[in-house]
């Protein structure tokens, strides 16, 4: 990255918020794959796990993790590949990966509002079990005490929170795993791996979308994770380990659990056996996920901010601010509509990983722009504002997603998005080209004026 020295500076302390990240600046493959794996194998995955259990049978179970982990890494490895090599956060590349300037604002946007979400969904989950440990403390002041640590933490960045998954990812696994043993202990895996679900049934497409829903925003923020990375192939292990090891030792333990206790509650099953070990599992499993949802909301919103009104607003300014507003969601219960909340994001989030991987490796509009800002160490030429096939494709994979009734939501809603971008992308193109054949003394239009792009303004 060129630039002054101030301005390298300021870039530094915001974690390169709207530019490249620098080699000098990219990490080892341990300290980004300990935050993959904490996100994965995060209290979320045991929620997810749980509802599993309490509806659906043992194998179901595996069938619904395992289809839905597949999609996950799919996603997850292409997009993260497009992370490491372009150094950029998923809103920023979305300018040149099918949306535009003005359209990667709504994806920053809505980065930044579902993560806030998800930020005071696991601190109301916090809050909840401190509660129901402590007794006298209302949930609400743990809510706030948790928000702040968690806030305090991703202000200081990307290596803060490396340090802090040092920290709390083995803690986690071995209080966690301390807890499952004791809370399994007198019950027999075989007799509740053949067990009936104890609630009423889901079916298999309701249990997979629940999984790929819980984390298709975390596949989606990959590139704000991965930007870090030096290789491709860090991405690829780091994927490969950390959601299958997560989505099935933990969402598996989770199943059977619920199926132990017949209950769905598994911050109650957890902390009512363990007592104080179990809150501890449920303090390091939230804290080593949530200051990611903290932080890649952030990012969105200075993406969107810049865009929209043309100011580069500071990361750890914004980081304040966002963390008071989930901290708050969570004091006022967002907890409670966890499963309404998993269902729309698994509607609305999945084209747009359909959309940037279909430009990004397929179409592959701006791929030579972005080669180019590449090689020089700089950021690719401005894009046009809207690009109304991104939009259209959107809107579609949403649509498909919420009313195709066969298969899975939320790949349903990937492949709609990518499948009508590949083929309309690739007819504008080949229309263009022919006309610039026809025309050989004709202006051309520059790439990001192409009748894929033009806003029409």
């Amino acid at each position: 990255m060129r630039g002054t020295g101030k301005g390298r500076e300021d870039a530094a302390l915001d974690d390169y918020a709207l530019v490249r990240v620098p080699e000098h600046a990219r990490c080892s493959w341990l300290s980004v794959a300990v935050q993959r794996f904490g996100q994965v194998s995060s209290f979320q995955q045991f929620l997810v796990g749980a509802v599993l259990g309490f509806g659906m049978s043992f194998t179901d179970a595996v069938i619904a993790i395992t289809v839905g982990s597949v999609m996950l890494e799919v996603v997850t490895i292409l997009l993260g590949i497009a992370g490491v090599r372009e150094g950029v956060s998923v809103s920023v590349l979305a300018r040149w990966s099918g949306f535009g300037r003005k359209g990667s604002a709504l994806v920053g946007l809505l980065i930044a509002l579902s993560l806030a979400g998800w930020f005071g969904v696991q601190n109301g989950v916090f809050a909840r079990g401190m509660h129901d440990l402590a007794g006298g403390t209302p949930e609400w002041a743990w809510a706030l005490i948790g928000g702040a640590v968690i806030t305090v933490i991703t202000v200081f960045g990307f290596t803060m929170m490396a340090w802090t998954a040092y920290l709390t990812v083995p803690a986690f696994l071995f209080l966690a795993g301390y807890s499952i043993i004791d809370t399994l202990a007198g019950h027999s895996l075989a007799d509740l791996m053949a067990a009936p679900p104890p609630g009423p049934p889901l079916s298999l497409a309701e249990g997979t979308t629940l999984v790929s829903g819980a984390f298709i925003l975390g596949a989606i923020m990959t590139p704000d994770m991965t930007r870090f990375n030096r290789r491709p192939a860090d991405v690829v292990k780091q994927t490969l380990i950390s959601v299958t090891l997560g989505e099935y030792l933990i969402g598996l333990t989770a199943v059977l659990l619920a199926q132990a206790a017949r209950s769905v509650d598994i911050v109650g099953i957890i902390t009512s056996s363990s007592g104080l070990l179990g809150t501890l599992v449920l303090a390091t499993a939230i804290l080593k996920i949530n200051d990611w949802n903290l932080y890649s909301s952030s990012l969105g919103l200075v993406n969107s901010v810049d865009v929209l009104f043309g100011r580069r607003i500071s990361r750890r300014g914004v980081t304040w601010v966002i963390g008071a507003a989930g901290t708050a969601l969570s004091a006022v219960g967002i907890v409670d509509n966890f499963t309404d909340f998993l269902e729309t994001i698994g509607v609305l989030a999945p084209p747009v990983a359909g959309i940037i991987i279909a430009e990004y490796y397929v179409v592959r509009q701006f791929r030579p722009g972005l080669d180019r800002a590449r090689a020089a160490g700089t950021m690719p030429p401005p894009t046009a504002d809207w690009m109304p096939l991104s939009l259209v494709c959107w809107a579609f994979g949403s649509a498909v997603g919420k009313y195709l009734d066969a298969g899975i939501p939320a790949i349903n809603s990937v492949l709609a998005a990518l499948l009508l971008y590949i083929a309309a992308g690739k007819a504008l193109m080949a229309r263009k080209a022919r006309m610039a054949r026809r025309a050989p003394g004709a202006d051309v239009l520059p790439p990001a004026e192409t009748d894929l792009t033009r806003s029409g303004g």
